[in-house]
């Protein structure tokens, strides 16, 4: 990290000695000092914009400008008219002060044309970034031009940030993209059909109701189209073939269509190359712009997955990837009083894994090295359809029905080799998961107001969801010899598992708001929760005629009827004073839980008050200090009452407990935000404390390495303490990154009916020093290192990983561009037990002819040919080391035609 401090400074010390430091303020005619006003430097004799600055609060602004140039500086402020000097800067000048005063605008047409050019506005609560101004033409997508965006990033995910806070909705030309999905943005959007970014902080999509919640966690983005963009379909076609271990292929199309009546969005893509546009991941943490019903009443009941534990790629890769994938998304409206809007999204994706895990059991000792090969195939499908009825500015309407069905299977060859006390045990594995889920999630709002005192929201939410997950284990050594009367006059053992789970889940609430003055408002809710799932399983032996061993012990099956219910009453009163917003709250619930299984009906009911606050110290603008409390109640959903034991795992073996009951969480975060235009700097971090009560764990009987399982009510507290920061400076041309996160937690759980205690502590450091030169070569250089401390009982494991990488683009003759990224890992651990080098390198080489439509490219992914990667894990039970076999090398020659 130091030698990269150094190169830091060498760099600000050579720009500093080509350029010298104009600075100045920027004042109204009667003097008062104008913040956020544009000072602009373009050169003389090319007409370029060399640098820019944004005044601070003093009015003051300053930039560098090289020597030895005339140049044409132009001051501008909204409302008032722009005032234009010269200034020609000779070698070796020194630093410049130079003041601009601004008067009223005679014609504001002219003002608002200056305006519209500059490369960043500020108004109010949205700026205005003008893409033009930062790119430099090797950029392909959204995604690359918004990481050059001052105060703007995006992760390896297309998770976009601004100030440090997540992008929750991208909009093109105010209409939704996917529902506001950031990663099908950043991956899809051409970047040469941007005009402007739009960032829109404190961000609420129904009028009526900004301001009455605390919105400074919401933020959006619009992005405006170039004007040839509007009322023409634009897009690509491309279309490759290339050679990596077998013959590859992809082929993508991405069509874009926008109108002031109206929008399209079609996208296409067929690849085996490993280029995966919507992961498994991303299917189910797609919500469809479906809301957080009451985030903030206290109360947590998720719906759980199938809990089959499909394997997900590491970092994007996998062993073998083929991927098709289709969607298309519109934007109708109707009238002026409604909008329509939907879209269709399908995904087809097959994929082979092969890996390797070394795992530590802590209670036992024994270690298990588990080699498998295994092919997935994910069929997924979703469907929205939306309309917005808004016939007065005092009435809303709002209706929403998702659709997802999936097909997922997975069928695996392993060979577990365990070691312990007894000796070396082989044991072959074959696995098959399967699970074909679907939901149907319908969704009604309504938000009228009465008067400019009073105002009504009311939503009601409903899920159906149904899954039948399948697991199949065909094993060599007898598992669980006390738990499954298997028959043993058998060459293997061939278990099954069948699962039924239908839920039925209702949300409803009415908000009344009450506007005591513009500075306080009082929040009155009333709502519930009730929800009803049917849980039904079964485990059975196939033998080795064909014939099905039917497990009748009740210990073994499972018929249940679960119901949890939650009537709650809350109250918010929202207040500013000078410089701080407060938003205390507090809410009042009745929760009843009840089951029937076994022939037995339980039922529990319980009152809670839990209390919630909210606090802001806006310093300024752009800098704040954000308080989050939060008492919570936890509740489990069906998966964690069924008391008949469920086979998830070749070696675990879980059943629920009907006497479980919830969970308190304290949670506390305290974030600061701060990004200073008048010196392009970006800081921003946060703290983050979590105490669990009566938490729910797992308490685990092992034996060598089979587990079998059961939900408790931790009588021990667990806790998590977590940070991170993140700093960003721009030097003109340059820009220097640093970020940090760390995280420590002290959790309690039962191994073979003794307490143990997991300690774990885990860091990330990274830092990078970039550049966004307009014609000359760009690059990144950077350092990452992270470091996994894991505690578990007598265990001690620390894991390293060193990760230097450097990215460039180089944009050289007339029309060619070359990009390249390259990253090296050396992955190890402390007791030199586990340690592997290896570098992913990829290129571009792309020519395209200035003005032509068409763009050929050669493309290579892992040219370093790497066999594997590395990661680590661990649990209540286990550490973990992984080693995943990745995709060859590929090259591709591929043809593009922009439309």
């Amino acid at each position: 990290m130091k030698y990269l401090l150094f190169l830091v400074m060498g760099f600000s010390l050579s720009i500093s000695a080509q350029s010298v430091r104009v600075s100045g303020t920027v004042k109204d005619s009667i003097g008062t000092p104008l913040e956020l006003a544009n000072v602009i430097a373009t050169r003389t004799d090319t007409g370029e914009m060399e640098s820019y600055a944004i005044s601070n609060t003093q009015g003051r602004y300053q930039f560098n400008l090289p020597t030895g140039a005339k140049y044409s500086l132009v001051a501008s402020f909204l409302g008032l008219a722009p005032t234009t000097q010269e200034l020609d800067i000779a070698s070796g000048a020194d630093d410049i002060s130079l003041d601009f005063v601004l008067y009223p605008a005679e014609n504001q047409l002219d003002d608002v044309e200056i305006v519209y050019e500059m490369p960043v506005v500020v108004r109010g609560d949205t700026i205005v970034y003008n893409t033009d101004s930062f790119t430099n033409g090797t950029e392909q997508k959204l995604g690359d031009v918004l990481k050059k965006l001052p105060g703007v990033t995006v992760t390896d995910d297309g998770e976009i940030e601004v100030e440090g806070q997540t992008v929750s909705k991208v909009m093109i030309e105010g209409k939704d993209f996917f529902d506001g999905d950031s990663k099908l943005a950043t991956k899809n959007i051409p970047a040469d059909a941007l005009k402007k970014v739009e960032v829109l902080k404190n961000y609420n999509e129904v009028d009526q109701m900004r301001g009455l919640g605390n919105d400074q966690d919401n933020v959006a983005i619009n992005l405006k189209l170039k004007e040839g963009k509007k009322n023409f379909w634009f897009g690509e076609l491309q279309g490759g073939i290339g050679d990596g271990e077998q013959t590859r292929y992809l082929g993508s199309a991405k069509l874009f269509y926008y109108s002031p009546k109206g929008s399209i969005n079609l996208i296409g893509n067929s690849n085996n190359t490993g280029d995966v546009p919507f992961t498994f991941r991303d299917y189910f943490n797609f919500t469809g712009g479906f809301r957080n019903f009451n985030a903030r009443g206290g109360t947590s009941f998720n719906i759980s997955d199938s809990g089959l534990g499909f394997l997900v790629s590491q970092n994007n890769r996998a062993n073998e990837i083929k991927t098709n994938f289709g969607a298309a998304n519109f934007s109708y409206e109707a009238s002026d009083a409604l909008d329509l809007s939907g879209f269709l999204l399908f995904s087809d994706n097959s994929t082979d894994f092969i890996q390797r895990s070394l795992r530590n059991y802590i209670a036992t000792g024994a270690t298990e090295v588990n080699t498998q090969n295994s092919n997935q195939s994910n069929q997924l499908g979703m469907a929205k359809f939306s309309a917005i009825y808004k016939p007065s500015d005092k009435l809303q309407l709002d209706y929403d029905v998702l659709a997802k069905k999936s097909q997922q299977e997975e069928l695996t060859d392993a060979l577990s080799v365990f070691t312990d006390e007894d000796g070396v045990t082989n044991n072959p594995i074959d696995e098959n998961k399967d699970n074909n889920p679907f939901s149907l999630n319908q969704n009604l709002n309504a938000y009228y107001t009465l008067n400019e005192k009073n105002i009504f929201a009311g939503f009601v939410q409903h899920l159906y969801q149904k899954e039948d997950p399948f697991y199949q284990a065909i094993v060599t050594q007898q598992p669980f010899a006390q738990i499954l009367p298997l028959n043993t006059n058998q060459d293997r053992f061939n278990i099954n598992q069948d699962k039924m789970i239908e839920t039925n889940k209702l949300d409803s609430k009415i908000d009344y708001y009450y506007l005591i003055n513009d500075k306080s408002n009082l929040n009155l809710t009333l709502g519930t929760t009730q929800s009803r799932q049917d849980f039904n399983s079964a485990i059975f032996q196939i033998l080795d005629n064909g014939n099905q061993n039917e497990f009748i012990d009740a210990s073994l099956n499972n018929d249940v009827v679960y119901r949890f219910s939650d009537v709650f009453l809350g109250a918010h009163y929202k207040f500013k004073t000078g410089i701080f917003t407060f938003t205390p709250g507090v809410t009042l619930h009745n929760y009843n839980v009840a089951s029937e299984q076994l022939g037995i009906e339980t039922s529990e009911n319980e009152w809670k008050l839990l209390p919630d606050l909210y606090a802001i110290a806006e310093f300024k603008q752009s800098e704040s200090l954000r308080l989050n409390y939060q008492m919570t109640a936890d509740y489990t959903d069906v998966n964690n009452f069924a008391e008949g034991y469920v086979f998830n795992n070749y070696n675990q073996m879980f059943r629920g407990n009907r006497n479980i009951e919830n969970a308190i969480f304290h949670t506390a975060r305290l974030n600061y935000f701060n990004f200073n235009m008048f010196n392009f700097t970006n800081l921003n971090g946060g703290v983050s404390y979590t105490k669990r009560v009566d938490a729910i764990k797992t308490s685990t009987a092992i034996d060598q390495i089979n587990q079998a399982s059961s939900p408790i009510n931790s009588n021990f507290v667990d806790e998590v303490l977590s940070a991170n920061g993140r700093f960003q400076k721009t030097f003109r041309k340059w820009k220097a990154n640093l970020s940090a996160n760390v995280s420590y937690s002290e959790l309690n759980n039962i191994i073979n009916a003794q307490p143990t205690l997991s300690q774990n502590f885990t860091q990330n450091y990274q830092g990078s020093v970039e550049t966004n030169f307009k014609n000359a070569p760009n690059f990144e250089v950077g350092y990452n290192r992270s470091i996994n401390n894991y505690q578990n009982g007598n265990s001690d494991r620390v894991f390293y990983t060193d990760r230097p990488f450097a990215n460039m683009d180089v944009k050289f003759l007339n029309g060619f561009t070359l990009t390249a990224d390259w990253s090296y890992y050396n992955y190890y651990d402390k007791d030199d037990t586990v340690q592997n080098e290896y570098s992913f390198f990829e290129a571009s080489l792309r020519y395209q002819k200035p003005e032509s439509k068409w763009e050929f490219r050669l493309d290579g992914t892992n040219l370093f040919n790497v066999d594997s990667l590395n990661n680590d894990s661990f649990n209540e039970t286990f550490s973990t080391t992984t080693e995943y076999f990745v995709m060859p090398r590929i090259v591709m020659l591929s043809v593009k035609y922009n439309l």
